[in-house]
């Protein structure tokens, strides 16, 4: 198969990775959703739900590689992923404020609605290592929708006993930024250096983010440690 060349399986993994790492906890979403459902409505929001959500992601996807087409825009959303990627490093997901249904249709409307909301910073990643591919973008939204209904139990236990799973999606989606700022047509125009330089800039990028987590974590780390101590030192006073 002449056509698949080691650039687009490299790619093609990529997305399915970045894919994995951005809306893992889209299933967590589906579930809480339909809980309330009858257990023979559930698969059918689920379907539902996950049919309506792969269309938008696609349609969604046809939209940003259209738009990263005009010049500033693939800078503008480089600059978005970089900050995408910090706080795919540094926020706590909180999926309580999503609603149970007990109707059929109000559940594959939250389904739908959410992943649509859930999925801008995932549509936004995949089309900048897509490179305006619409069916290298299919394929994998096609191959990892199913992964993340059945599989997201398990790949989410990987990701919270190793960290570093997140950490390597953090780095992706910052070379991935670095690529689409240097690569924007702007760049090329008034700074051709950057565009020769494009690993060196996106290796910069890449340390940037991670650090700025590792430092953020630090940072949480010891004002909770802060925290606690002041109110062991309270408890000790009270008694």
């Amino acid at each position: 198969m002449e056509f698949i060349t080691t650039d687009l399986l490299w790619s093609l993994l990529t997305i399915i990775f970045i894919d994995l790492i951005l809306a893992g906890d889209n299933a967590i979403v589906i579930g809480m959703a339909a809980r309330q459902l009858p257990a023979e409505q559930q698969k059918k929001a689920i379907f539902w739900g996950t049919a309506g959500a792969i269309s938008i992601r696609l349609v969604s996807s046809l939209i940003v590689i259209w738009l990263l087409q005009i010049p500033a825009l693939m800078m503008t959303g480089g600059v978005l992923l970089i900050w995408i990627a910090y706080k795919l490093l540094t926020d706590k997901k909180d999926h309580n404020t999503i609603a149970s249904h007990t109707s059929l249709s109000a559940a594959v409307r939250t389904i739908v609605i959410a992943d649509g909301v859930m999925g801008i910073d995932n549509v936004m990643a995949v089309a900048g290592v897509a490179h305006g591919d619409l069916v290298l973008v299919a394929t994998g939204i096609l191959i990892t929708i199913p992964l993340i209904i059945w599989g997201s139990t398990a790949f989410i236990r990987i990701v919270d006993r190793y960290p570093i799973v997140v950490y390597a999606g953090g780095a992706i989606l910052a070379w991935t930024a670095g690529g689409m700022i240097a690569g924007d047509s702007l760049i090329a125009k008034y700074i051709p250096l950057l565009t020769q330089l494009k690993w060196i800039f996106s290796l910069t990028i890449v340390a940037a983010v991670l650090g700025a987590a590792i430092l953020n974590k630090r940072h949480t780390v010891n004002a909770q440690s802060h925290i606690d101590n002041d109110q062991t030192i309270r408890g000790e006073h009270q008694a």
